[in-house]
């Protein structure tokens, strides 16, 4: 099960945008929607250290849980396709064809719908003994390649941020700034900075939903999470659309409106209350999930990045 040696490059681009400018706040963005046409974000590099533990251990394939939108099932079972490996989806809800679900199927992932009750359950202590036992040959990966595992795979993103820093005339940055949906990402980047410069997540779920917790129980300093949700996960509203296109349309930087369009909206009101300093240098993660643009009909032109076939 692999491959191992596939390290995808993320390119580090600046963002000009009026009110970074008006602030005097410097912005790049670690461009991971951009790795791959179809393993696309920051879930490959969650994958990474799952797929080596599972090798090691004997296992031939990946089975996991998500939504019928989920970006981190997307990527796994496109994975699989492309590197020849078994994938299992266990999905929240009831069946249903969304074009992510349609994707699954035409990557070849098994898929099993758990209703809504049988997935609040997946915490519990039990939740894997009946999965385990009907796949015995798959390596179970949390929800989002969640865990430390998942964690310890983002870590080489600081690496290839500051291999770019002097083709933005960079010396330094200040921070970073990101996304959390699980909190795995931003785990990874605490633990590969060891305190050399922060971390900020923009909850892109509420806050009861147990992401302080999860990064804490990985890592215990040098992050802040703030709410980014806006009243919910999926919670989509007329300002964050029109910030979206606005920002679109200006930057040519595409978003969705789940994760890294909550998240840059949530810099932006940072940056207006002067939050940050002038002169601050931040770097922007785009962790990806263009695909599930697809489950909104949000009037977005272009492409969401997923045309391309599948190619070894």
């Amino acid at each position: 099960m692999g491959p191992f040696d596939w390290l995808p490059h993320a390119p580090l681009e600046p963002l000009h945008l009026g009110w970074l400018a008006a602030a005097g706040v410097e912005v790049a963005v670690l461009r991971l929607d951009r790795i791959d046409p179809l393993i696309s974000g920051n879930k490959w590099f969650k994958l990474t250290e799952h797929l080596a533990q599972g090798r090691a251990a004997g296992a031939t394939g990946i089975i996991s849980l998500g939504g019928a939108h989920s970006n981190h099932l997307h990527a796994l079972a496109a994975a699989g396709k492309r590197f020849d490996f078994p994938t299992v989806g266990l999905l929240r809800g009831h069946p249903q064809d969304t074009p992510t679900v349609l994707d699954l199927q035409a990557f070849g992932m098994q898929l099993h719908w758990l209703g809504y009750g049988g997935y609040r359950a997946r915490h519990a202590p039990d939740f894997w003994q009946p999965w385990r036992e009907r796949y015995p040959q798959l390596r179970p990966v949390p929800e989002g390649g969640g865990g430390l595992a998942g964690a310890r795979g983002c870590m080489t993103l600081v690496q290839q941020a500051r291999a770019q820093l002097s083709g933005l005339g960079w010396d330094d940055y200040h921070g970073w700034w990101l996304a959390a949906g699980t909190g795995t990402t931003l785990a990874g980047l605490v633990l590969a900075e060891a305190g050399a410069h922060r971390v900020y997540g923009a909850l892109a779920v509420p806050q009861d939903h147990g992401v302080a917790q999860q990064v804490g129980a990985l890592v215990q300093t040098g992050f802040e999470l703030l709410d980014a949700s806006r009243g919910g996960f999926a919670k989509v509203d007329p300002r964050l659309l029109d910030f979206i296109q606005a920002t679109e349309a200006a930057s040519g930087l595409p978003l969705e409106p789940l994760y890294t369009g909550k998240a840059l909206l949530a810099l932006q009101t940072e940056v207006e209350a002067r939050r940050f300093a002038r002169g601050t240098r931040l770097i922007f993660v785009h962790t990806g999930g263009l695909q599930g643009r697809r489950g909104f009909s949000l009037g977005f032109g272009g492409s969401n990045g997923t045309e391309s076939a599948l190619k070894p």
